[in-house]
């Protein structure tokens, strides 16, 4: 995907190189950052990219490792700033993600300078990455300094959130969704959320200022949709105001509502990394990203995904695939995965080809074992001949042609295993 406009990586570039200035009727600042923060220019590139697998652009030496070492320590030649402009590197014409990446890791909390004034350029940064419908935020934190991943930015203005059970409600009047939370796992959850649940301040359209728990705003906000209810002590199915009995008691696809709608009073927070975090401990079949709900395809497969995707078209094809298949629509859904799997091969581009970023992924789902370095590198293979052989793609020809359904739902279900499984060791590296 390609949203991020050459004028906003010209604009960021040329924050980078010209640093921020800032002038008022007292004072003139001018603030400057170099965007390997604390590391040596090389060994930050290193911790994105394999340098010695880079060609060289100068003929006296064999990778971009030596020809960078050159340029930038022994001669120290290259301008400031130079890598955003170099094609070696994907930062002019690559993909939004391998740009993105290169952005995040400048904020790294390994990397960053803290005591230099990486804030008000991460503050910058994240403006202009805004105007192109992105923008950086805490996902983690790492020895308690915010750790940032980027994510799809859409304003505020205007935008009512649309609770997960009325988004995905004929999916799970259809049993196309299955859930359930434990009591525990619910506890655990209103004890999170009434950590975070503070006291604000709301102007009504009179003008008329009041004060509101989230909480009691989640609860109206799920009111504009449905009444909230829970089972009592007699096991009846009632109308609440309180949300620890809709929590605690009440519908499972309820307590997901209630989540995102907190997410979005929480946003600057770190209670969506928290709530993963007890996600995972109680082995639930959800995970949240961006303030979402995501990884509820418990009928398709036993192994969700429950890994967040970071390479944008690798997701929209496995997404595009799953909504085709609960659709009914097994060969087009089928192509769909098989595109995904494809696009998979290639996640480690373009500073490997498809052929050794293939390879990279084998060797990480196999934690460098020999033995499962044998299955996984077979599974590529068959999966590979499958697609070559039989009519994935409807407008191939002289291919074998998948008449029985049973077949496709099986090549379709195949493919998602291999693939859920690998997306599971995927990283930036």
């Amino acid at each position: 995907m390609n949203r991020i406009s050459e004028i906003t990586k010209r604009d960021i570039l040329d924050l980078f190189r010209d640093g921020i200035v800032r002038t008022s009727w007292l004072e003139h600042e001018e603030l400057s950052y170099q965007y390997f923060g604390r590391f040596e220019e090389i060994k930050f590139l290193e911790r994105l990219y394999d340098l010695e697998q880079l060609p060289s652009l100068d003929s006296r030496y064999a990778n971009a490792k030596r020809d960078i070492w050159q340029h930038t320590v022994n001669n120290d030649d290259y301008p400031f700033c130079w890598v955003f402009e170099d094609e070696r590197f994907g930062l002019v014409d690559g993909s939004d993600e391998k740009y993105l990446r290169f952005i995040c890791e400048i904020f790294h909390p390994a990397v960053r300078n803290e005591k230099e004034s990486w804030k008000e350029f991460f503050d910058e940064v994240n403006k202009l990455l805004k105007n192109d419908g992105y923008e950086l935020y805490p996902s983690d934190k790492i020895s308690n300094r915010e750790k940032y991943d980027w994510r799809f930015y859409e304003s505020n203005e205007s935008k009512l959130l649309i609770p997960y059970s009325q988004r995905n409600r004929d999916k799970i009047k259809n049993g196309v969704i299955k859930l359930k939370i434990s009591r525990t796992a619910r506890q655990q959850i209103h004890h999170l959320i009434d950590k975070y649940d503070i006291m604000e301040q709301i102007t009504d359209e009179s003008g008329w200022n009041y004060s509101l728990w989230i909480s009691q705003q989640v609860m109206n906000d799920i009111k504009q949709f449905y009444i909230p209810k829970f089972f009592n002590p007699n096991n009846d199915y009632i109308e609440t105001d309180d949300l620890e009995e809709f929590v605690v008691y009440g519908s499972p696809y309820g307590v997901l509502d209630v989540l995102e709608i907190f997410a979005d009073y929480c946003i600057e927070t770190d209670f969506s990394v928290q709530l993963n975090q007890i996600i995972v401990l109680n082995k639930l079949s959800f995970k949240m990203v961006n303030g979402h709900i995501e990884g509820l395809y418990v009928n398709q497969i036993g192994n969700n995904i429950q890994t967040p995707i970071y390479e944008v078209g690798l997701k929209e094809l496995i997404d595009d695939a799953m909504r085709y298949y609960e659709e009914g629509n097994v060969k087009i859904a089928v192509e769909k995965m098989w595109d995904a799997f494809e696009r998979l091969k290639t996640y480690y581009g373009p500073e490997l080809n498809k052929k050794d970023s293939a390879q990279k992924i084998i060797r990480k789902m196999s934690n460098n074992v020999e033995s499962y370095m044998v299955v996984f590198e077979r599974e590529f293979n068959e999966l590979t001949k499958i697609g070559n052989n039989f009519r994935i793609r409807h407008h191939e020809k002289n291919k074998i042609n998948l008449i029985d359904e049973r077949h496709t739902d099986y090549f379709y279900k195949r493919c998602l295993t291999l693939i859920s499984t690998a997306i599971q060791y995927l990283t930036f590296t």
